[in-house]
């Protein structure tokens, strides 16, 4: 005879339905469970909402959302289709994407998008490239995410915003950082047609993040969660990218599981 515990694992095929999903918290019914293992501490999440609001590159095709079917129309589901650039909001570039020869999106390693992460915060001025000299420090974490503060409002496009230089990708390469992420649309100035800092990503064989949103992170360590989909041949994938606040402020993983094989 089935049980109630048994009835409610027909919900999901994860353990459990969650019990008023339209209202309550899955991730407070997760936590209560104990489905978050380790010593996991809240997510930030440093992703701008994706919506016809939000600000893409000029000439690039912005997000819209067709429904296809609507509940409040009649129908027993709510369908709906997406078309959108790939470079939409938080996102990360494939070298193919500024290579003819490079890997496309679903061929890049996975481990570069999760693990540890240093968060640094820069004064540099609108179209300004950053610089070594503008950093704290020597990265201390493979993934470097830079916050400029030169994109303010990703709903409103400024052509002056600052990005990376070829020198400052070479000092991050140089001292192991596999990853770089920035809170501007590219790496690259607009109107930027060598595409300098992409090159030297390609050359040192360092991925980047683009249309990150820092303001609300403090400096320090965290762990990044920002796994690009696997869209085959594809240029680029947009993230829900997050950080993972460190149990122990001087722990860059902050006691997180790492899955298997994932970078240091």
């Amino acid at each position: 005879m089935e049980g109630p515990r048994g009835r409610a694992n027909r919900g999901n095929g994860n353990g459990g339905s969650f019990a008023g999903c339209g209202g309550a918290s899955p991730a407070g019914e997760l936590r209560r469970r104990g489905a978050y293992r380790g010593r996991v501490g809240r997510l930030i999440d440093i992703s701008p909402p994706v919506s016809a609001r939000l600000a893409v590159w000029p000439g690039d095709v912005p997000y819209a959302r067709a429904v296809g079917l609507s509940i409040a129309a009649g129908a027993n589901l709510e369908l709906s289709a997406v078309t959108t650039t790939l470079h939409v909001g938080a996102h990360a570039d494939a070298p193919s994407h500024y290579a003819g020869a490079g890997r496309a999106i679903d061929a890049v390693p996975l481990e570069a998008y999760y693990g540890p992460c240093e968060v640094v915060h820069v004064d540099v001025g609108r179209g300004e490239r950053v610089l070594p000299r503008h950093l704290p420090g020597p990265p201390r974490a493979p993934r470097v995410l830079v916050r400029t503060g030169t994109f303010p409002d990703p709903a409103r496009w400024n052509e002056d915003f600052a990005s990376l230089s070829p020198e400052l990708v070479d000092f991050l390469a140089d001292h192991g950082v596999v990853l770089v992420g920035i809170d501007t649309p590219s790496v690259d100035p607009q109107e930027s047609k060598a595409l300098e800092a992409h090159q030297a990503l390609l050359r040192r064989g360092v991925l980047n993040l683009e249309g990150l949103v820092l303001d609300h992170v403090a400096p320090g360590a965290y762990v990044l969660v920002a796994l690009p989909l696997r869209l085959e041949g594809a240029d680029a994938s947009p993230v829900r990218a997050a950080l993972v606040v460190p149990d122990t402020p001087d722990d860059p993983a902050g006691g997180a599981d790492a899955p298997a094989g994932a970078s240091p």
